[in-house]
């Protein structure tokens, strides 16, 4: 019995990596340029060597030869799609599309015998396909073949509460068993048909209804954790999120943690007549100012986004309005939406927070799709021994400025031109709107 090694690229706060590391695999390895979000996987991984550069600065033999391993069975990733180019002859020579060319290069180097390639589902439509295309003559070339055709997975047909959709390329080297798309395990109400072979997702309720209203608890107008009384666990799938029981299909490292404390929950100050509107919304409709959508209980919730980052105006994710209280959900109600369990924490700012969890990879999800490389591999996946610490706390609240000082390395938005109407603001501003007291909307 083993359990394979993936490293994670462009790996964020984490999703992709817990969903990989639930599947069976341990993470030796994870890249992450924004020294915030590596801190934070760092806080929940701290068995995973945490590279914090861009991949374009890492070389696969020198990872390698610090992880002290010849080769890893798996790298995975999804490089940031803030668009992709496809002006010229060949769109992977085009350097707007070079991230996607890194990713290639390290399977490569890494000797990787699988790998998972994560994406927009727009990589599929139209003129996009062409950029596909050469992806796929790129991996053949170097010995792989690909799953085809490609899929879009969405989130909610793997036990997620949550409707997104995303693109999966699966390949291993050529000769290896490549698996096949994981099978759905649950299909939403609106295909009745199907929910004779497998369960609805669960809902909103089912994900929040334990969670006690944030805005009972006055420490969380100064910081993102306080000590409650959950109410009785609404689901199965609450109950695993919260470590009362165990997830049959987790094979995650255990971790210790106070399953008494909500954390991720800092609250946010509505004005009154914000919080009239979000009342008088119908649950499952679209608040018509804010243009905010308002969860129904017994229905899942829209596809949660990160919003942008510094270097793009530091506008805040749209999240969405809790459908029994007259507010946005928390970061913790996010996560809660994406499959993330309780344990996992998250940057102490409602801004850095939701980034993270609308950036990612629903774990969930990821799952799904390391349990069928598991299976290719023909590998027992197994629940470790060994229980985990989780990192030092202080990893969740450092600015960009103190997170690039505790990694060494020069701060990533020093220097930029803030854009849209935020242009004008300096970097300490920027910094200085997501200490844990803002609560900016």
């Amino acid at each position: 019995m083993r359990r394979p090694t993936a490293v994670d690229l462009f790996a964020g706060a984490g999703g992709l990596s817990l969903g990989l590391e639930q599947a069976g695999f341990d993470v030796v390895a994870c890249v992450e340029r924004d020294p915030v979000h590596a801190a934070v996987h760092h806080f929940n991984f701290p068995k995973t060597k945490t590279l914090t550069a861009s991949v374009t600065d890492v070389s696969g033999a020198d990872l390698l030869d610090e992880l002290g391993l010849d080769t890893v069975d798996l790298v995975a990733g999804g490089a940031p799609c803030q668009g992709f180019s496809l002006i010229g002859q060949r769109a992977l020579e085009d350097p707007r599309n070079a991230l996607v060319a890194e990713f290639v290069r390290l399977v490569v180097e890494l000797d990787a015998s699988y790998f998972v390639f994560e994406n927009v589902k727009g990589l599929t439509v139209g003129k996009h396909r062409k950029f596909l295309r050469e992806l796929y003559a790129e991996f053949e070339k170097h010995g792989y073949e690909i799953r085809s055709p490609w899929h879009v997975l969405n989130a909610s047909h793997y036990g997620v509460p949550q409707s997104r959709e995303r693109l999966f390329l699966i390949g291993g080297k050529r000769g290896l068993c490549v698996p096949s798309y994981p099978d759905p395990t649950h299909w939403p109400v609106e295909a009745p048909n199907q929910l004779q072979l497998h369960p609805a997702p669960p809902t909103c309720e089912d994900a929040l209804g334990d969670i006690p209203d944030a805005d009972s608890f006055d420490e969380l107008r100064r910081i993102d954790e306080v000590e409650v009384s959950f109410l009785r666990p609404t689901s199965s799938y609450a109950a695993y999120l919260r470590g009362i029981e165990r997830d049959p299909g987790d094979f995650s490292y255990p971790r210790d943690f106070d399953p008494r404390r909500l954390t991720a929950s800092a609250r946010t100050n509505h004005s009154g007549v914000t919080r009239t509107r979000f009342a008088a919304t119908e649950c499952g409709s679209v608040e018509p100012i804010s243009r905010f959508f308002k969860l129904a209980p017994d229905g899942i919730s829209n596809t949660l986004r990160a919003g942008t980052d510094s270097s793009r105006g530091a506008f805040t994710s749209p999240r969405p309005i809790h459908y029994r209280f007259d507010r946005c959900v928390t970061v913790r109600e996010m996560a809660r939406l994406h499959s993330y369990p309780d344990w996992f924490r998250f940057h102490r700012t409602k801004w850095h927070g939701a980034r993270e969890v609308g950036n990612s990879v629903p774990p969930n999800l990821a799952r799904a799709i390391g349990s069928a490389l598991i299976d290719a591999m023909g590998l027992e996946p197994y629940v470790p021994s060994e229980v985990l610490r989780l990192g030092d706390p202080s990893l969740l609240g450092l600015t960009v400025q103190q997170a690039s000082d505790y990694w060494g390395i020069e701060n990533p938005i020093s220097g930029r031109t803030l854009k849209g109407s935020y242009s004008k603001r300096t970097q300490a501003q920027v910094e200085a709107e997501s200490v844990p007291c803002s609560t900016a909307e």
